[in-house]
């Protein structure tokens, strides 16, 4: 029954670009290559790759592996004493846009790195647009704040002495 409602609703038949299945990592590589992204799969088997400079992961978490997550992390980190501003800059950021979540983690030797990331349930499934839509997401939104991070903290070896 369900499948039938599913068609109904789509306008379609058993079209996976239309039609929502279960997420799951190798949906996830296809996308990439089929994308012509170069990426990795760590020993955890999480996928991981760069854009732009960046580092972004492609998380299937979750009990039944129904959250997608792109997490990107910026390509500088900061000194101690500089996370009061960098707060202030993702919390403006949030309060502002509804996508990347933005946060900083600060290691044991005082770095402060900054994140962006985009976290979506998936439990009833994902047509292959909608994984597109979110995957092309994740990227261009964190992307989006990382070019406001690198104008807010300019890299000084850019620029001439």
């Amino acid at each position: 029954m369900e499948g039938v409602l599913l068609r109904e609703l789509a306008g379609e038949t058993d079209d996976p670009a239309v039609v929502p299945e279960p997420l799951d990592r190798e949906r996830v590589k296809n996308w990439l290559a089929d994308n012509g992204f170069s990426y990795f799969v760590d020993s955890e088997g999480d996928i991981g790759g760069m854009w732009h400079g960046w580092l972004f992961h492609f998380l299937v978490v979750g009990e039944g592996s129904e959250v997608l997550q792109v997490r990107g992390q910026w390509h500088r980190d900061l000194t101690i004493e500089r996370l009061e501003e960098v707060l202030e800059v993702c919390n403006d950021w949030n309060a502002e846009w509804i996508w990347p979540k933005t946060y900083v983690c600060v290691r044991d030797n005082g770095a402060v790195l900054v994140y962006a990331e985009v976290t979506v349930d998936l439990e009833h499934g994902v047509s292959d647009l909608q994984l597109d839509q979110l995957l092309q997401c994740g990227l261009t939104c964190g992307s989006m704040f990382f070019e406001h991070l690198d104008e807010v903290y300019p890299d000084p070896l850019r620029s001439a002495p």
